[in-house]
């Protein structure tokens, strides 16, 4: 959507390197070795400076020859990614109209550019007039639209307010006043993209500052982490408090856990191999940790990596509807309609059940086919130290 061409306004000898914004997740830690040399992409100071900058938001190349944090730069676009069009334009009208060059600044109009009106096509007044009024009235019912005259309400709106020519539009600012949501440190809440846990930080220190919060999406990088702990004033994960704001784990997941006695990095390894996973295999992990009963993040993250050990069959309940699906569905026999009176489902299910480790629950039926222990499976080095990042819930 954007391309910044990013330099160190202190060592233009450095060279620069061109960035996409946003930046994909699983691209931030390259982008950082790209900036490494160029000594730029702090976590919190504004150390890149932008010498150009391109793509779909022409208004903010008014950001050039500025300086800039990279992670601001990435929160700007991954906002300005969700506008449509008319928001696109509202937001290039007033940053044009209030000449805005500081990226606090365009990272504050993002809240609030859908407060004015900007007139871009003059040939239809009637979807004018119906803008402008559902700017003004925010969500109105389609009662109140009815009988309207927003060709009138679009006249009257170019009669009696003042409206400033820009590049993108004849814009109104209906009022709109231009508030300090990003105090450029702490960044609003906003998911960018579905994840498997959005976590509210605090430093332990701090437990009652409402202000200085941060907000991390899991999975992230561990740098995305990092930065974003330091935008909050600790490298430290044994000084972190935090409360999950919302999961979209498997629910079988999320009865199993402690979130009190988890640390940030074990939630976000367990978050990682979790959303490489589809919504069947998902539905397979739920069953899975309702069968091991795992204890630890880690645990379950060696469960979600080894689910080809598993087999699922969801929607059963009895021995004998494990036998028919084995002998009618599964693949493993021949079934022949015509000795159907001579299968016993029951017992064979029953015999299957004997000789492997498998259990009936609400999920259907599940089954360990490794050679290892479910212990042994799902235990790695370190395990026994899972609370040295504790974090908490409230």
């Amino acid at each position: 959507m954007i391309q910044a061409v990013l330099t160190n306004g202190q060592h233009p000898e450095y060279g620069v390197v061109t960035v996409p914004f946003p930046i994909p997740r699983e691209e931030y830690d390259h982008v950082m070795e790209l900036l490494a040399p160029l000594e730029i992409g702090d976590s919190v100071a504004r150390d890149c400076r932008i010498e150009e900058i391109s793509g779909d938001f022409p208004v903010l190349k008014q950001l050039e020859q500025t300086n800039t944090n990279l992670d601001e730069l990435d929160y700007l676009a991954k906002r300005l990614d969700s506008f449509d069009h008319y928001e696109k334009a509202q937001f290039q009208g007033m940053a044009s109209k209030l000449r805005l060059h500081g990226i606090d600044e365009l990272i504050n109009l993002i809240f609030c550019c859908q407060e004015t009106t900007i007139i871009t096509d003059f040939t239809d007044l009637e979807k004018v007039g119906r803008r402008h009024f559902l700017t003004l009235g925010g969500g109105i019912s389609l009662e109140k639209m009815q009988g309207k005259d927003f060709r009138e309400i679009a006249i009257c709106l170019m009669e009696s307010e003042v409206g400033y020519i820009t590049p993108f539009g004849v814009t109104y600012n209906n009022g709109m006043e231009l508030s300090q949501i990003y105090d450029g440190k702490h960044f609003p809440e906003y998911r960018y993209e579905d994840c498997m846990m959005e976590l509210e930080l605090t430093p332990n220190t701090e437990p009652g500052d409402t202000a200085n919060i941060a907000f991390i999406y899991l999975p992230m990088t561990q740098t995305q982490i990092e930065h974003t702990m330091l935008r909050i004033g600790t490298d430290n994960y044994g000084s972190i408090h935090f409360r999950v704001m919302e999961s979209s784990r498997p629910e079988e997941v999320n009865t199993a856990l402690s979130i009190a006695h988890e640390g940030i990095a074990p939630l976000n390894q367990m978050c990682e191999a979790i959303a490489k996973l589809g919504p069947e295999d998902q539905a397979k992990l739920g069953a899975v940790v309702t069968l091991a009963q795992p204890e630890y993040a880690s645990q379950v993250k060696n469960l979600a990596e080894n689910l080809d050990l598993f087999d699922f069959i969801p929607s059963i309940r009895t021995p004998e509807e494990y036998g028919r699906y084995m002998i009618q569905e599964s693949g493993h026999f021949e079934y022949d309609d015509n000795l159907e009176r001579y299968y016993n489902y029951a017992r064979y299910g029953q015999q299957r059940m004997a000789n492997e480790y498998g259990r009936f629950n609400p999920c259907g039926y599940v089954s360990y086919h490794g050679s290892l222990s479910l212990d042994e499976l799902m235990m790695e080095e370190g395990v026994e130290q899972q609370g040295f990042q504790m974090g908490c819930i409230e």
